[in-house]
C-alpha cells in the first residue's frame, strides 16, 4: 500500500505556515512544553503562560540584551548571524564566556523591560511575532551548528548580564551540547481522519417504531465508541514505532481545536530526537505509517533545534 501524502511546512516558520506536499501528514509549529524550564517554540496562545519578564527592581542602567540561544565558542555560526534579525529588528551577535557563546542582541526597553514587557505579554499578536522570531534565530543558527535554545523572554542587562547567564550555566550547557550535537527535533502529530459522510436515512414511515430508531442509535454509538478506540490504539502503534526509532521522545498535551485551527480531533503531539543523518529515514518511516494507518492522519513538522529535549538556562529575568 502506497503512503498518503504527509504535507510539510518550511523551516523556519512563516506566519500563516507555508505547506509542500510529500507522502504523508503535514508539518506544523514545533512542540509546546510545560516545564518552566524547558524552552519552546511557542505559538501566541501558550507563550504569556510559559514566558517571564524582566523583574529587576532596580533602574536599568544599561542595554537591554535579549538571548536566543546558546552555542560552544569555536562552533559559532558567523554566517548564520548575518541572515537573520532578532525579535526588535535587531543584529543578532555572539557574546563569549569560558568557552561557551549566547547568541543575543539589544532590543528597547520601552517593550523589554520589566514593565512593559509584562503588559506586551497580554498582547498575543505582538507575542506571536516574537516568538517566531525568536525561533527563526534559533532555526537558522542551528542549521549551522549545534544551539541550546535559551528559553522566550530572557532579558539581560548588558553584556555583563550574558556572560553571568553563561557561567550560571555553564556545566548543563557543556552537558547539553555534548548530548545533542548532531541531532535535530522532529514533530509528529496524529489527528483522528474525518469519518466517511452518512448516507441521508429515508424518511421514517408510519410504521417506524420508536424501538427500531434506538437501535439505530445504538448502533451509532457503539460504531462511535469502536472508532475512538481504534484511533488511540493506532496513536499509540506510531508512537512506538517512532520512538523505536529515536534516541528520545517527549509526549506534549494533544492540541486544543480552539487554539489549532484544525478540525479533526489531535491523539498524539510528539517529538523525537533523532541523528541529523537518520532524518530522511525517519521521514520515510512516517509517511510509511500515514499509509498503513487508515483511521489517522499524520503531520510531520522539522527538522528543529532541539527545544523539547534541553532544559535551557534562563529564568527570564533582567540581570543587574
Amino acid at each position: 500500500m502506497g503512503a498518503r501524502p504527509v504535507a510539510v511546512v518550511a523551516r523556519p516558520p512563516r506566519p500563516g505556515g507555508e505547506r509542500h506536499e510529500r507522502g504523508g501528514g503535514r508539518m506544523t509549529d514545533a512542540t509546546n512544553v510545560t516545564d518552566p524550564t524547558d524552552t519552546t517554540g511557542a505559538t501566541a496562545a501558550t507563550a504569556a503562560a510559559e514566558a517571564t519578564t524582566a523583574t529587576d527592581p532596580t533602574p536599568a542602567t544599561g542595554t537591554l540584551e535579549y538571548a536566543y540561544a546558546v552555542v560552544r565558542e569555536a562552533d559559532t555560526p558567523h554566517a548564520a548571524l548575518e541572515r537573520v534579525r532578532g525579535v526588535a529588528g535587531e543584529q543578532v551577535r555572539a557574546v563569549r564566556h569560558l568557552g561557551l557563546a549566547v547568541l543575543a542582541g539589544p532590543v528597547p526597553a520601552a517593550d523589554f523591560d520589566e514593565g512593559p514587557l509584562r503588559e506586551r505579554l497580554e498582547d498575543l499578536t505582538w507575542l506571536e511575532g516574537v516568538a517566531r522570531a525568536h525561533q527563526q534565530v534559533v532555526d537558522t543558527a542551528g542549521a549551522d551548528t549545534c544551539v541550546i535554545p535559551v528559553r522566550m523572554a530572557t532579558v539581560c542587562r548588558g553584556e555583563e548580564g550574558l556572560r553571568r547567564l553563561l557561567a550560571s550555566g555553564r556545566d548543563r550547557f557543556a552537558t547539553a551540547l555534548d548530548r545533542l550535537e548532531g541531532r535535530v527535533e522532529w514533530g509528529v502529530k496524529v489527528y483522528a481522519a474525518p469519518a466517511p459522510a452518512e448516507e441521508p436515512s429515508a424518511e421514517p414511515s408510519a410504521a417506524s417504531s420508536g424501538r427500531d430508531y434506538l437501535r439505530r442509535r445504538g448502533a451509532q454509538r457503539r460504531a462511535s465508541e469502536q472508532a475512538y478506540v481504534r484511533t488511540e490504539e493506532g496513536a499509540r502503534r506510531v508512537h512506538e514505532t517512532l520512538a523505536a526509532l529515536a534516541e528520545g521522545a517527549r509526549l506534549h498535551p494533544p492540541q486544543d481545536v480552539r487554539l489549532s485551527g484544525e478540525a479533526d480531533r489531535n491523539v498524539l503531539n510528539a517529538a523525537y530526537l533523532i541523528p541529523h543523518e537518520e532524518s530522511e529515514a525517519f521521514a520515510e518511516r512516517v509517511g510509511e505509517l500515514a499509509g498503513l494507518e487508515a483511521a489517522l492522519r499524520l503531520e510531520l513538522t522539522g527538522p528543529w533545534a532541539p527545544y523539547s529535549f534541553v532544559a535551557a538556562e534562563g529564568n527570564g529575568r533582567a540581570e543587574p
